[in-house]
């Protein structure tokens, strides 16, 4: 088996639940003086605190800020240095399309464009998914790029939309054409390496077919292309770590993320009460599961320090359901930080609470500050998987 840092497995039946409430982190509210999770109501996380070790996360380096994709690899214990994987490919697997070795993907935003050129919004008012798939069927039926490669279009959600590009000698090496703002022009296509020329000139005939079919739309006028990332793979958590895993996420990038790393995803949840539900009726199938709540990361990039606070509040009311299922090893965080205060992703640690029979009891609440103090003190999430199995009893002796 493939293991990081000479890990030696033990055979055991240690059952693992990591519960992530995405961008969970904060800062202080300049005029309350405490961050999002500690001006929660969270008696039922509060209490499980009281039981649990604690402890701060490090995503993936001090001073960087990770996207989505790198912060979940880094708590599944792939170090998010060694395993770069772009957005493309993680939305496409999280859409259940089934890249091959070599497939270039590419994520896609319907965008409204003014007569200018210039951007005026990068989700053209995220429109009904009817709307978005009259489009996506409009691009699919109307682009051709002959024998050098075969494209696949799938719209995700709203403005969400995927492109995978499959044919021989394609690279990923491309720059996005998002300028992740508005009242500008989108970006040109810049190739990096000459590795990927190819797919640059490729997604330059794409693009411009694009362009010409719904440049008179309303609404939908543009789109913008950002994480170009090609299908190489990566070794599996049964390969790596003896896992057997499940996850239950609502949001596609989610579900990608752990098919990449060889997790079964049970179902397509739209609530987050149905998560749960499917969670309580698929637990005892597998070594390791993980469930997804979204809602703090986005209310957070709203930049709405009170309906962050209410996300939290509404995944605490539903923990005494995980806990009843009695994993032997339950861990809740976050895969970053999202501040109110700053409206994205930031470089801060991330709270960390992991309940087992063997821990060390420090603190009498979940926040940055009880565990900021906790006895797990500050480390990098790759190192979280190896504290989750040793917890789960299937770590060995390491040397004599």
């Amino acid at each position: 088996m493939q293991l990081p840092d000479d890990l030696i497995l033990r055979e055991a039946t240690g059952t693992i639940l990591l519960v992530i409430l995405d961008g969970l982190g904060g800062l202080p509210d300049p005029e309350l003086g405490v961050t999002e999770l500690e001006s929660a109501h969270t008696p039922h996380l509060d209490a499980l605190a009281r039981r649990s070790s604690l402890g701060m996360l490090l995503p993936v380096a001090p001073g960087i800020t990770p996207g989505s994709g790198p912060a979940h690899l880094a708590l599944f214990g792939y170090d998010p240095k060694d395993y770069v994987v772009g957005r493309g490919a993680l939305s496409a697997l999280g859409v259940g399309f089934d890249l091959v070795m070599g497939d270039v993907a590419v994520r896609l935003n319907l965008a409204t464009l003014d007569e200018a050129g210039l951007i005026t919004d990068r989700r053209a008012g995220r429109p009904r998914d009817d709307e978005g798939s009259r489009i996506v069927n409009l691009l699919r039926s109307g682009i051709s790029l002959g024998e050098e490669a075969e494209f696949f279009l799938i719209h995700e959600k709203e403005h969400r939309v995927v492109l995978v590009l499959r044919g021989e000698g394609l690279g990923a090496d491309i720059s996005d054409t998002d300028p992740q703002a508005t009242r500008v022009p989108q970006l040109e296509l810049r190739l990096l390496n000459s590795s990927s020329a190819k797919t640059a000139r490729i997604m330059g005939q794409f693009l411009a077919q694009a362009h010409e079919l719904i440049r008179d739309e309303d609404q939908i006028s543009g789109l913008l292309a950002r994480g170009f990332a090609r299908y190489d793979g990566l070794p599996s958590l049964k390969d790596r770590f003896g896992l057997d895993a499940l996850a239950v996420a609502r949001y596609p990038m989610y579900r990608g993320v752990a098919r990449l790393v060889g997790m079964e995803v049970a179902g397509v949840p739209s609530s987050d009460e149905e998560a749960v539900a499917l969670m309580e009726d698929q637990f005892g199938k597998a070594d390791f599961y993980f469930i997804h709540f979204k809602a703090p990361d986005a209310r957070g990039e709203d930049g709405d320090f009170d309906a962050k606070v209410a996300a939290i509040e509404a995944v605490d009311a539903v923990i005494p359901r995980l806990v009843a299922l009695s994993p032997d090893v339950l861990v809740i965080t976050g895969d970053h930080s999202t501040p109110a205060r700053m409206g994205g992703h930031s470089w801060h640690h991330v709270p960390l609470l992991l309940a087992a029979e063997e821990t060390r009891p420090t603190g009498d609440s979940f926040s940055e500050r009880e565990c900021g103090s906790g006895d797990l003190g500050r480390l990098e999430a790759k190192y979280l998987m190896s504290l989750m199995l040793a917890h789960a009893g299937r770590l060995g002796k390491f040397g004599a």
